[in-house]
């Protein structure tokens, strides 16, 4: 571990030639957007995309440029990550990965802007937790945001969770599982999803049935179960579905859009489908583990081999995997995410008495562009549009960023990577950029790879080597009232009229007509 980190710090800290700000001119690519592709050049000035157009149009801009030959590369929006953990503090321990490793991980695996949970305690004081974060976010190399996890109700709460929409700040989690920590109650849910509809910023919820799965661990324990399997078994794919479903029929209660994170089990995500056909404003996310990996080694004798897989919702079995799959190339999902939490083997050894000491989390935010293209694009589920529109376009989308992120068009961010198709490489820990040395994608062959990443407009990973500063990063603020908020006054008076007049007029007489009886 000692010379992993070693090897990492003197790799991270010296800056390459490729880091400095000098207009780029990426030349003879096929450009994917998540609309269509196109062979076009496109040249990068000053962090944003100055113009795209076809090949050799643009060649007046060479002069004082520097070119970089895109030929049989696809030229990408680059990723954007919507649930990552970094520098977090989880059942009494802090994760490896900070804002300067995870970031450096995820730049090197082609992802340029990650959402970060902000977790307080249960209780905790959520404007200071948004301090600390922040303290810690300025070890940066890269754009990021946050979510506010909310844990408790109060007016305090309210109030503050007012002042950080005004922050940029508009999205918070809510979790439906982890009893007695975590774990809110449904009474909670509707004044969260009401104040949230009230400040146009977009609730995500973690959806697993918490009292069900408290008393599963439980019985579970007194049978003599202890190991891995016993998370597995604590939480079936039917905990997922109906918290899902409960969470989706709340928000529909209360009138506001809801994003549903790690979308794990066919159920959850049949869920989520039923309700984006009948017209309500869900989004659901799945992961690089979901789609990419089975429980299958959670089994397996060797405890540090199946605690590597321990998470929540639980990695499922071949069936979920594929229909997961299936349903993120086919529409019924929209994005992949990671929920990157990737604990170190001796951090997971603190479970091997009991299950319920395991630490939650996986890998990812390095592997997830490389794990969606192989298991999307490679398999023939999916092009290179829809690869783009599930780790890019969606989540810029869903969040407010669209097109500033989320496009190689004019006038966005330029973050961008190449992409070349042909490659193959092998995931593993011993070459992976975080600070944890396991890796649930260990030894996974892919063709495809990252070779270029482009961050505010400069070349930060070359397909060998990192060149980022530490601090570069970027938080990035978001407007209330995206998109998923137009047009819902409309429906909701829409639905108050199909009942016909409200409120209803009557009279004070206190007596009833034989005609209304």
């Amino acid at each position: 571990m000692l010379r992993l980190v070693v090897r990492i710090q003197l790799l991270l800290l010296v800056l390459s030639s490729y880091g400095h700000s000098k207009r780029l001119y990426i030349k003879g690519g096929t450009v994917v957007n998540a609309d269509g592709e196109l062979a076009a050049d496109v040249v990068v000035s000053e962090g944003k995309i100055l113009d795209v157009g076809p090949p050799g149009s643009l060649d007046a801009r060479l002069q004082s440029a520097q070119v970089v030959d895109a030929t049989g590369k696809y030229v990408m929006p680059g990723g954007i990550d919507t649930h990552t953990h970094l520098d977090s503090i989880f059942m009494g321990k802090n994760t490896p990965d900070d804002f300067f490793s995870g970031q450096a991980a995820a730049l090197a695996g082609g992802t340029t802007m990650h959402f970060d949970m902000l977790m307080p305690n249960k209780g905790g004081d959520i404007l200071g937790g948004y301090t600390r974060h922040s303290e810690a976010a300025k070890r940066s190399v890269m754009d990021y945001s946050f979510h506010m996890v909310i844990t408790h109700w109060s007016d305090q709460v309210s109030e503050a969770m007012g002042k950080l929409v005004e922050e940029g700040m508009t999205s918070f989690k809510f979790f439906m599982a982890y009893k007695g920590k975590l774990q809110v109650s449904d009474e909670l849910l509707m004044h969260a999803f009401h104040r949230c509809r009230e400040l146009g910023a977009l609730p995500l919820v973690h959806a697993e049935n918490g009292d069900a799965i408290a008393y599963a661990q439980q019985e579970l324990l007194k049978a003599g179960i202890t190991g891995p399997e016993g998370h597995q078994l604590s939480r079936p794919p039917a905990v997922e579905e109906e918290a899902t479903l409960r969470a989706v029929t709340l928000a529909k209660v209360a009138g506001v859009p809801l994003f549903v994170v790690h979308v794990m089990s066919k159920g959850a995500m049949e869920v989520v489908a039923r309700a984006r056909t009948a017209g309500q404003r869900v989004v659901g996310e799945a992961l690089s583990s979901g789609i990419g990996v089975n429980q299958s080694l959670i089994w397996y004798s060797d405890f540090r081999t199946a605690a590597k897989f321990v998470m929540s919702p639980p990695i499922r079995t071949e069936e979920h995997r594929l229909a997961v799959r299936a349903g993120l190339a086919g529409g019924a999902l929209q994005l992949v995410a990671t929920d990157h939490c990737g604990w170190t083997y001796a951090q997971k050894d603190s479970g091997r008495n009991s299950f319920l000491e395991l630490p939650n989390g996986v890998n990812g935010i390095e592997e997830r562009m490389h794990v969606t293209w192989h298991q999307l694009v490679n398999s023939g589920l999916a092009s290179p549009s829809r690869f783009v529109e599930v780790t890019s376009t969606a989540a810029a989308k869903a969040f407010n960023l669209y097109p500033q992120k989320g496009a190689i068009k004019p006038g966005a961010d330029a973050d961008i990577i190449l992409l070349d198709p042909n490659i193959a490489h092998t995931i593993s820990a011993s070459s992976h950029h975080s600070q944890s040395d396991a890796n649930i994608f260990e030894g996974h062959r892919i063709r495809g790879k990252v070779i270029m990443t482009i961050s505010q407009g400069k070349v930060v990973w070359d397909g060998r080597k990192l060149a980022v500063e530490r601090g570069a990063g970027r938080l990035i603020r978001r407007q209330a009232h995206g998109p998923l908020f137009h047009g819902l006054d409309s429906q909701r008076q829409a639905e108050l009229l199909s009942f016909g007049h409200v409120p209803v007029s009557r009279s004070d007489t206190g007596g009833s007509s034989k005609e209304e009886l």
